[in-house]
């Protein structure tokens, strides 16, 4: 009898490399796919801040906040294991503390994290631009009990 030199005959090679094809592709079907929905993104325009100050999943995720040249308040909520020692390491020293533009622009855009982004002028949102892995539905829109009215 011959000895099997090759590493797989072509029928195995054949069933090994479509099982294998197979498991990737039902594997990445079921992953989800970060979506962001614009309704959810319009919902803040003209929302005061103090109704993103209270608002139950953004007041528990950490926040650093940059200012422009024009006044414009830029804040990043974001998750990220390194997220924090980013802002650290560029002097911030708590939540919520301000860092130049510089600083701010390094540490939300080196991540793979959720950035949710919010543009301020004159304690009212102007935008929020979530970037990175994003996934957006109404949890993150302004909650009604918070305050009622979008001119508040």
């Amino acid at each position: 009898m011959k000895a099997r030199t090759n590493w797989c005959q072509a029928n195995e090679c054949f069933v090994r490399i479509t099982l294998f094809l197979s498991i990737l592709i039902l594997i990445l079907a079921c992953a989800p796919v970060p979506t962001v929905h614009q309704q959810d993104l319009d919902a803040w325009v003209g929302i005061s801040v103090e109704r993103l100050d209270a608002h139950k999943i953004f007041m528990t995720v950490p926040m650093y906040r940059t200012k422009t040249a024009s006044e414009t308040e830029i804040r990043n909520y974001a998750y990220g294991y390194d997220f924090e020692e980013c802002f650290v390491r560029e002097g911030a020293t708590q939540f919520g503390d301000f860092v130049n533009e510089n600083a701010f622009i390094k540490c939300s855009s080196s991540r793979i994290v959720c950035n949710n982004i919010f543009y301020i002028k004159d304690n009212m949102i102007l935008e929020y631009a979530p970037t990175g892995r994003c996934d957006t539905d109404e949890r993150v829109q302004p909650e009604s009990h918070t305050l009622n009215s979008k001119s508040q």
